[in-house]
């Protein structure tokens, strides 16, 4: 589906390109008509992202970036207004996924990861970035997840991450909105990605069931009895971050299919 060029003009910084829904948002975001930086520590892979955002249309700047280091962190915000004078949005994309344990079984050093990676970068990107979204009353979105809805065991620490991002938009809405800075949330359920795709794979094989099988299964419990794509995802963030969402502010916006009502 091609995308409004809702973010026509816009400079758009993404953290945490990786190979999922991060290269989906930065190229989606430049066939929206955006600008994109893109934040990751693995330079190689930005490179390659870089080119599938300048094959989409828009300008592209990879900067190396480890977001849990105030330098480096300060490094991206200096090397984006050297290159394109503004920021109209940032993207908090970044994450850590603690493992899937009991909390009682996760340590206490994997839940803090997650909160360095999925809280606090995100809280130190949001700061430097204000002042430049500030010039451009601009906004922030959080990617968040559908953990948000349920207390499924094995899912605590992640639960745990992901609520306190939450309460950081929220606190930052208000904070921020005198100021016109919007900051919004978009928590997506599963997604069809590669990653999904071998994990219910893997689930159905050992149920003696094919993919498909496996697929329907878990689609049961959405609405819309399907996944929804990255780009699905993708195209909620943007619509976030772009001046059709202009009176929208401290919102978090369930993108899965109908999985959980909120």
């Amino acid at each position: 589906m091609k995308v409004p060029e809702l973010l026509r003009g816009k400079v758009v910084v993404v953290s945490g390109v990786g190979s999922g829904l991060g290269r989906t948002l930065a190229v989606r975001c430049a066939e929206a008509g955006a600008d994109v930086v893109l934040a990751a520590r693995t330079a190689p892979y930005l490179d390659e992202v870089a080119k599938a955002v300048a094959d989409a249309g828009g300008r592209a700047l990879a900067v190396p970036t480890d977001i849990t280091d105030q330098a480096a962190a300060e490094a991206l915000v200096a090397a984006t207004l050297d290159s394109f004078g503004r920021v109209d949005a940032l993207i908090n994309n970044a994450l850590v996924e603690p493992p899937h344990t009991e909390l009682a079984d996760t340590s206490l050093d994997d839940i803090r990861l997650g909160m360095e990676v999925d809280v606090y970068a995100a809280l130190r990107l949001s700061r430097l970035f204000t002042p430049a979204l500030r010039d451009s009353r601009g906004s922030i979105v959080m990617v968040n997840s559908s953990v948000l809805r349920h207390s499924k065991r094995a899912c605590g620490a992640y639960k745990i991450a992901k609520s306190a991002l939450l309460a950081l938009a929220q606190s930052l809405a208000t904070e921020l909105g005198p100021e016109g800075i919007r900051v919004n949330t978009v928590a997506p359920g599963p997604m069809w990605t590669d990653k999904v795709k071998g994990f219910i794979g893997e689930l159905a094989a050992a149920r003696g069931m094919s993919l498909q099988e496996g697929y329907d299964e878990v689609a049961a419990d959405m609405d819309l009895r399907r996944l929804q794509s990255p780009e699905e995802t993708a195209d909620a963030v943007i619509f976030l971050a772009s001046d059709m969402a202009r009176a929208v502010t401290g919102h978090c916006l369930d993108v899965n299919c109908g999985e959980y009502h909120h």
